[in-house]
């Protein structure tokens, strides 16, 4: 079965509508639509862009039908067929915007309507920012929204974010997430040895540097919980979270984004050490002494 369209539908009841006058004006106001018959040519436009019955306009979001019946026969029938073309679902968020998160396949022509009918209303409510949460299932609709003035806030795996400020002009909404979280495990044992790798990837691969293992805080992990997390993927060594010893920004790093990183100091509970095949070439423990870094091959 074809999908429904208000449009479509609105055609079967309005396309029999027309004067037999040479000059014919006459406007019906739905909740969000105007009705105007101009010159036998029945117009549907939203109500913000209706224009005075004496000098009616066809916005560019109108579809025109035209055919032959009294245009007041046709009224009811009309305003039921508007009935079915409803806002968007959303919800008001704390900084008076709201948010719409689609999750139902839907026809991108209903959607451009639905969407222009919910600017509208949402102009009228003064509402300013619009986030529209879109899974990757429906990226089809993309286009659309960024026709009504939306763009890319940010990507996850699994959907895409786009955002508008509808008053228009400079716009208070947050960026995108600015930094980027690493943690490195310096991990030293009783006999004051350090437990160090060397990497069969990534900038220091065939260099022969040891260095401590290192990684990116996962979303919703805390820092502690990171460091004793990569010391267990990369070297299978168990340990405990001390302190934090350093840290340090820099910017322009990954995909232009600032980095923040976290220097942790762990107590190791195990001491069997066995690397991560997929991403360390080889992994021990080094007496620590004064200059120890300093000596590595570069």
């Amino acid at each position: 079965m074809a999908a429904f369209s208000p449009f479509t539908a609105l055609s079967t009841a309005v396309s029999r509508c027309s004067s037999s006058s040479s000059t014919f004006a006459r406007s019906l106001s739905l909740s969000r639509f105007s009705i105007t018959f101009h010159n036998h040519s029945p117009v549907l436009c939203p109500r913000t862009r209706f224009s005075p019955v004496n000098r009616p306009t066809v916005s560019p979001n109108v579809r025109c039908l035209s055919n032959s019946v009294n245009p007041p026969a046709a009224m009811e029938q009309v305003a039921a067929t508007m009935e079915q073309v409803k806002l968007l679902t959303s919800v008001n968020d704390q900084h008076g915007g709201v948010i719409v998160e689609l999750s139902e396949p839907i026809d991108s022509g209903i959607f451009a309507s639905m969407l222009r009918i919910s600017i509208s209303e949402w102009r009228k409510l003064g509402k300013k920012g619009v986030w529209i949460k879109l899974p990757i299932e429906l990226c089809s609709l993309v286009e659309v929204a960024v026709k009504e003035g939306f763009w890319y806030h940010h990507a996850e795996p699994t959907y895409l974010m786009l955002v508008s400020w509808l008053p228009g002009g400079a716009h208070p909404l947050p960026p995108n997430a600015s930094h980027r979280v690493g943690v490195g495990a310096f991990v030293m044992n009783e006999k004051r040895e350090v437990l160090v790798v060397q990497e069969n990837s990534g900038i220091f691969r065939g260099t022969g540097i040891w260095k401590f293992p290192t990684g990116v805080v996962e979303e919703g992990e805390d820092l502690c919980t990171a460091a004793v997390r990569e010391v267990k993927e990369e070297t299978a060594i168990d340990a405990e979270f001390m302190e934090i010893l350093a840290f340090r920004q820099t910017h322009k790093a990954y995909f232009e984004k600032s980095d923040l990183f976290f220097l942790c100091m762990l107590r190791p509970i195990s001491f069997d050490v066995q690397r991560q095949e997929a991403e360390i070439e080889a992994a021990k423990v080094k007496p620590f002494y004064q200059n120890y870094f300093t000596k590595q091959p570069v």
